[in-house]
């Protein structure tokens, strides 16, 4: 007959689960596995485990693994200009960051960038019911128009070649291709001039 195995007795375990906490330096991984303990409760969304976090004085971080509205998608600006000639080049992306790869997963520094054009959409779309006099008015479109600039003027795109740009927000499903980008709103022209009038590109 084959022997059955008798489970591990009740001491055997609690001994088992005690002995990293035994012997020098015991304190020391002891209050490591409290504040990691800690740490995971504090990321829960109930409030009962929050007063943990604001009766440790600071010491205890607050990192949300998981936004609780997550985002679905990606915004792009685009932008075409107006040359001398009264012709309208193709629509250009407002690069703000590296496309994305595997490896940032691990290190993605320039995620910042791409998240303050998130926030600047944001600020933009708030107000887009308002009509494109207050959307352009927002300091996220200044900033936006500011950044094109800039971009042109590093390119020599500057008058009398370029009169002008044009720009336009559009939504896209992120790394789901399925889909196709959605133009969300396509603003006013902008002369390089800020002593010419503003209006629609051709």
């Amino acid at each position: 007959m084959t022997a059955v195995p008798h489970p591990p007795h009740p001491r055997a375990a609690v001994r088992a689960i005690a002995a990293p906490f035994a012997g020098e330096g015991a304190p020391w991984r002891a209050a490591a596995a409290l504040m990691l303990l800690a740490t995971l409760g504090a990321q829960h969304p109930s409030r009962l485990f929050g007063r943990t976090r604001r009766g440790s004085w600071g010491t205890m971080p607050n990192w949300k693994f998981f936004a609780p509205s997550p985002a679905t998608h990606d915004y792009h600006v685009l932008y075409r200009t107006l040359d001398a000639e009264d012709t309208t080049s193709p629509w250009h992306p407002l690069d703000v960051g590296a496309d994305r790869t595997p490896s940032q997963l691990v290190w993605f520094p320039t995620r910042r960038s791409g998240k303050a054009l998130f926030d600047l959409v944001a600020e933009i779309r708030s107000v887009l019911d308002l009509g494109f006099t207050a959307a352009t008015r927002t300091p996220a479109y200044v900033i936006l128009v500011e950044r094109v600039r800039a971009v042109l003027d590093e390119q020599g795109r500057t008058p009398p070649y370029v009169q002008g740009f044009q720009l336009a927000i559009a939504r896209a499903p992120g790394h789901d291709l399925r889909n196709e980008p959605e133009v969300m709103a396509v603003f006013p022209y902008t002369p390089l001039d800020p002593h010419a009038r503003t209006g629609t590109a051709a």
